[in-house]
């Protein structure tokens, strides 16, 4: 069982790799003389079998859960101070993960470079309902950004795992703590 726990992991650093070679492709030629931000956020939604707030041998990643995403973000230019909110409900794959692409924010770029114009975000990720009867109690229902990537025109930000538990814990397969 454990060997099939590394292996899911494997398979889930696999796919966000893959996940994030085939986004779509940047136009770094760009006749525009402003600078236009990708974005992409991403994350993973498990079933937390033992009710420890982590990943253990018994927990696997849940398709089919429904996730809310908001994000906020503020072109940084001494010329401006717009603001631009996204709101997206996502579904998770058969792997557990979501995925929301937001492509050519214009007028703002992810990398903070000094004296340019740069990209401050917020997102959150919150878990709107579970795809499963036996593992439908939130755990961690809640989370922030962290930012995996950041070049001058693509930002991928990657959320902290969210979490359901089962009703009951099942002491025979997880014991007493």
């Amino acid at each position: 069982m454990l060997m099939l726990v590394d292996m899911e992991k494997k398979l889930i650093m696999l796919m966000l790799l893959l996940q994030l070679l085939s986004l779509n492709s940047l136009s770094l030629g760009q006749s525009s003389s402003k600078p236009t931000a990708n974005i992409t956020v991403i994350g993973l939604v498990y079933c937390d079998v033992c009710s420890n707030n982590s990943f253990s041998k018994h927990s696997y990643f849940m398709p089919g859960v429904e996730v809310r995403i908001i994000c906020r973000f503020k072109a940084a230019s001494s010329k401006t101070r717009e603001m631009i909110t996204f709101s997206a409900n996502r579904t998770t794959n058969e792997l557990g993960l979501y995925k929301l692409d937001i492509t050519s924010v214009e007028g703002a770029s992810c990398a903070a470079e000094a004296n340019k114009d740069s990209l401050v975000a917020s997102c959150q990720a919150s878990l709107i309902g579970s795809s499963s009867d036996s593992c439908n109690v939130p755990g961690y229902k809640t989370t922030t950004d962290q930012v995996k990537s950041k070049r001058s025109n693509l930002c991928v930000y990657r959320f902290t795992a969210l979490n359901f538990r089962p009703l009951k814990k099942n002491i025979d397969l997880c014991g007493k703590q």
